[in-house]
């Protein structure tokens, strides 16, 4: 009876510990952007589904993500509660600054999010749909200015896959990057630039308001809630996310690897979680392991080429 009482017990204290103890999260980018808010929002996620003692945050900025990448997987070897972000940003950044150091490097445990991309015209221009677009651009390229993120960004790479699938030389993209949303959206209303691209919540508020109008997502299907077109179903047959996951350290066991995405799927089931996704307007994208990994290294393939066609990398 003693022995029996004693194993009920140990199995009541098993699932009542935490997966994991201290969490150390790297963030390859400076605070308030979209590595940050993903590491805050799944840390502060893996505390509320009881996965996680304590989280802390340490942001190391620079070379899109890289630099961030090259010290965990330096100082991180073999520590089960380590945890990197990475994404889309990122798989461009190590192509762009030959990055020592690749997602390789580390173990893959969650992709988290898709943040999809959208294509906007101010209210007023005479380019009305995706197809009139297209047409503009096979017309005369250089004359089509299109306005987002920094140059290798998922904005500019969007842009470059646009032209490829529409059969117009993507070394001819009259792409203008900007510091940030707020410096493109300026430039799209104040008609400087042809065309802007950004993360779907950046210029949500403008579509809705009816200051812009919104062309198509690069979303595989229609995100919901926002009865936008995709890219697909106009006949570009393009999409493209920047997801964003997280990674363990290099040299942790088959073990550890599993209690971490034990661990980050427990915490991508809260409410906290969704919270996350919805206030950002993200969608939930999770993708594990052995999957992610393959996923990654497509993703690698593929933005790869396109920076290498638009003369980003030798």
């Amino acid at each position: 009876m003693l022995k029996k009482m004693l194993t009920i017990g140990l199995s009541c204290y098993a699932l009542n510990v935490v997966a994991l103890d201290n969490v150390k999260i790297m963030i390859g980018a400076n605070p308030g952007g979209g590595y940050d808010q993903t590491a805050r929002g799944i840390g502060a996620a893996l505390q509320a589904a009881g996965q996680a003692k304590a989280v802390q945050y340490e942001n190391r900025g620079g070379a899109g993500g890289t630099i961030g990448l090259a010290q965990f997987v330096n100082t991180s070897k073999g520590d089960p509660n380590a945890l990197v972000v990475v994404g889309a940003v990122m798989v461009g950044a190590i192509e762009t600054n030959k990055s020592p150091v690749n997602l390789k490097d580390v173990t893959p445990v969650a992709r988290l999010l898709a943040e999809y991309d959208v294509l906007v015209v101010p209210a007023n221009s005479k380019i009305q749909t995706l197809k009139d677009l297209i047409a503009a651009v096979k017309a005369n390229p250089g004359a089509v200015s299109w306005g987002g993120g920094s140059k290798g960004s998922i904005d500019h790479i969007l842009a470059g896959l646009i032209l490829k699938a529409s059969d117009v030389d993507p070394t001819k993209l009259n792409y203008v990057p900007f510091a940030g949303g707020g410096e493109a959206a300026a430039a799209i209303l104040g008609g400087h630039v042809t065309i802007g691209i950004s993360g779907l919540a950046e210029f949500l508020p403008y579509i809705k308001s009816g200051k812009m109008r919104a062309l198509g997502v690069s979303a595989d299907k229609r995100v919901p809630e926002v009865d936008i077109p995709t890219l697909r179903e106009q006949g570009t047959p393009v999409s493209i996310a920047n997801w964003r996951g997280v990674y363990g350290a290099p040299g942790i066991s088959a073990d550890q690897q599993a209690a971490l995405i034990k661990a980050v799927t427990a915490a991508t089931q809260t409410k906290q979680w969704q919270d996350t996704l919805d206030k950002n307007e993200w969608q939930a994208a999770l993708l594990t392991g052995d999957e992610l990994a393959k996923f990654a290294d497509t993703e690698q393939q593929r933005i790869g080429a396109i920076l290498r066609v638009l003369g980003l990398v030798k």
